[in-house]
């Protein structure tokens, strides 16, 4: 990938969920095992750790309505106040495993996915914005990246271990999702689809986890390029900066060493908009417990 900067090197064990905050002009992502979440200022060039949970992963988040962050940990939602160090509960999920991907809807609902446990597999839970939980995909092999197309009629959800990216009609009115078919089905000795985005063209990019490298897929699922990180597990990708031109990847490093997964392996990457010929597009932001 050309002009692929090196900005941030944690040796982050699951760097996810890069997300661009515009009131913050920061993008925020996370570590979910060590449940750390980071503030990178593109600005100043510093990483902040902008939370930690007590010693519970942290999956993904949305950004509220009012600009405060919505944390989804192990069975537990926070909203985190600019600024603070503490975040307030607001919806606790009966789920025996830790969150993974989530994602907000148009309306301020959240789609959020969680990790298959000993048992059972994942599922993927709709939370409106009253705080109603509901169940909308039972035994889902590891539940992972969202994102909806432009016209908001259809919306893409990620099954990993099934090497699949679905996509759905979604009713906005009802934030019901229906008509489930296959997208991309990927090869299963090529790694597996992670987290995604989708950008101003309609065009989806997933990340591949043990594949090391992104994909860019067109609206009919056929691959338009092909994005090489030094890493092997290539776990997340977003659009930030005041335009959304520069591309933001995250990689995880997941216990191995450099030697094995990549001299890149748990950094964070950014690919300037001048190298890249697309922009992303502001995600929707959520509305949990916002009176």
């Amino acid at each position: 990938m050309q002009a692929l900067e090196r900005i941030v090197d944690p040796c982050a064990g699951t760097g996810e969920g890069p997300l661009w905050h515009p009131g913050e002009a920061a993008l925020f992502w996370v570590d979910i095992p060590v449940g750390v979440l980071y503030r990178y200022d593109p600005e100043t060039g510093e990483n902040a750790v902008a939370y930690e949970t007590d010693d519970s992963p942290l999956g993904g988040f949305t950004i509220e309505d009012d600009g405060c962050l919505l944390l989804f940990e192990h069975g537990v939602v926070r909203r985190l106040q600019p600024g603070s160090v503490d975040a307030d509960p607001v919806v606790r999920v009966d789920s025996s495993t830790r969150f993974n991907d989530v994602i907000a809807d148009p309306e301020g609902r959240v789609f959020c996915g969680t990790m298959p446990g000993e048992n059972a597999l994942g599922d993927l839970y709709r939370i409106d914005p009253d705080g109603t939980v509901q169940v909308v995909l039972e035994n889902v092999d590891i539940p992972n990246g969202m994102g909806f197309t432009t016209d908001e009629e259809t919306f893409y959800f990620t099954e990993s271990e099934a090497n699949r990216i679905y996509a759905f009609d979604y009713d906005r009115t009802t934030g019901e999702i229906s008509a489930q078919r296959t997208f991309v089905e990927t090869p299963p000795d090529d790694g597996v689809p992670d987290g995604m985005t989708v950008d101003e063209n309609g065009h989806i990019w997933s990340a591949r986890w043990n594949g090391g490298r992104i994909l860019r897929y067109d609206s009919t699922g056929a691959v338009r390029a092909e994005y090489e990180l030094p890493a092997r597990k290539v776990s997340s990708v977003t659009f930030g900066g005041s335009k959304y031109a520069d591309l933001y990847v995250t990689t995880a490093l997941d216990g191995g060493t450099r030697d094995a997964e990549g001299d890149g392996a748990g950094v964070l990457f950014r690919v300037p908009g001048s190298e890249i010929d697309a922009a992303g597009v502001p995600e929707f932001r959520s509305r949990i417990g916002i009176e």
